[in-house]
Parts: structure tokens; C-alpha cells; sequence
């Protein structure tokens, strides 16, 4: 499921089998697979945890050798929870609404868990997004990277909310100047259309801008996957 701009009553459904999803693009050869459960980025009760499990355990079987990283995100404020997602397999968790109103959880969890835990930064206007973007904070979203990078974060998911889910293009220069203002590595989020938005931010040649997370675009057929790493240089 896909929303719009992070509107949850623009919701669009691609496909009723997430696993099935996983193991397709991992199969066209994605580096990576980002999940987020929209249920718990609300605060609300997830029974999502089977079929995260269950895409882990696809991802796995369907790219052999090949190494492939999952992340996920979405409701993410405890520890306990950061232990439970990390010990079904998932490589990294996305902390959202937590690094603003419980900075102590990214400190304490990245001494625990190093380079495991990173921030997802979601911006609209500038500023924070928090609550499954529902709420829009007074926090700067680049003040925020600055202190979760000095609270050890491993690295930063940056999304432009008003971009997300609309296919207007990567807001390229405001990720590649994200990235050069930090020492941790930045995956960019949101608005990607085609292969261009992915060349756009490789000619900023910024080493921190490790990623791109691609969602609509791919289950719209606007671009391929294929397409996609040609621009990347994989």
C-alpha cells in the first residue's frame, strides 16, 4: 500500500501479497527493501509482524549470496521493539516520532545495536512530521539530523512528504544538501518518478547519499527496476 503525500485517505493498494511483492523486486535485483507498517506509524495496534517475518525469510531465500539489506519502520518508540524487529532477521530499524519526543531511545539503542539504527527523517515544510506523518512539529528537519547523528545514529531515511506518492521528482538538492552537512549516510524517500530523479542526486557526488527508496513509481510501471540501477552504476 501506497499513500499520497502521506494522506492516510489517499491509500492505494497494488497488491494484497507483500511477500510475494518482496520477492519480486529482489528478484529484478533491488539492493534493498524498505517496509514500513503503517499501523504502528499511527500508534496503533499491528498485527503486521508475521508478514514482516515472512517477507525476511523470502528475501533470504529469493537473493541466495547476493547481499541484500531490509529495513523496516513505523511505530517504532521502545526498545523492546527495536530487539524484536532486529532478532527476526531485519538488518536495520527507521525510528521516526521517537527521536523527537524520546531522543534518549536513539543513544541508548545505538550503543546497543551500532549501525543498526537509524532515524527517518520526514520533512514537510522544513519541518518534522511525526506520527505516522498525522502531525507536523516545530522541529527543523536538518537541526533533527544533526542530533541524532551526535546520539549515534547510523544513518538518516529522508523523505519529502509532499513529494511522496506524487511523482514530481526527488527533491534532489535538498537531500544532497542534507548529506554534506553529515558524517552518516542519507537514503533519499519520496517522489521519485523515473531513472533521472536517480541520476540527479549521483551528480551531486556526494558520498553520504548511499540509497534511494523507489515505491509508486515501480508498481505504477513508470519505471523499472532494471532502469533504475543503470542510473545508480550497479
Amino acid at each position: 500500500m501506497r499513500l499520497f503525500q502521506g494522506d492516510y485517505d489517499k491509500e492505494t493498494i497494488f497488491g494484497e501479497d507483500p511477500v510475494a511483492m518482496a520477492a519480486r523486486w529482489i528478484g529484478e535485483g533491488a539492493a534493498g527493501l524498505h517496509i514500513v507498517d503503517l499501523d504502528g506509524a499511527r500508534g496503533e495496534y499491528t498485527a503486521n509482524q508475521g508478514a514482516v517475518e515472512a517477507i525476511v525469510l523470502a528475501v533470504k531465500e529469493k537473493s541466495g549470496a547476493r547481499p541484500v539489506t531490509t529495513q523496516v519502520g513505523g511505530g517504532i518508540r521502545a526498545m523492546h521493539s527495536i530487539e524484536r524487529w532486529l532478532s527476526m532477521g531485519i538488518d536495520r530499524v527507521i525510528i521516526g516520532t521517537a527521536a523527537v519526543e524520546e531522543p534518549e531511545l536513539i543513544t541508548r539503542a545505538a550503543v546497543k545495536f551500532p549501525g543498526r539504527v537509524w532515524v527517518g527523517i520526514d520533512a514537510r515544510g522544513g519541518k518534522v512530521a511525526v506520527d505516522g506523518w498525522t502531525r507536523t512539529t516545530e522541529k527543523d528537519a536538518v537541526d533533527l539530523a544533526h542530533e541524532v547523528q551526535d546520539r549515534g545514529a547510523g544513518g538518516i531515511v529522508y523523505t519529502n512528504i509532499e513529494r511522496d506518492g506524487t511523482g514530481k521528482g526527488v527533491d534532489a538538492e535538498a537531500v544532497a544538501d542534507l548529506a554534506e552537512q553529515l558524517d552518516v549516510p542519507v537514503i533519499a524517500s519520496g517522489g521519485v518518478h523515473n531513472a533521472d530523479d536517480v541520476r540527479r542526486l549521483r551528480e551531486y557526488g556526494t558520498t553520504n547519499i548511499v540509497g534511494v527508496i523507489v515505491g509508486r513509481a515501480l508498481y505504477e510501471n513508470s519505471v523499472s527496476m532494471a532502469e533504475l540501477l543503470v542510473a545508480a552504476g550497479q
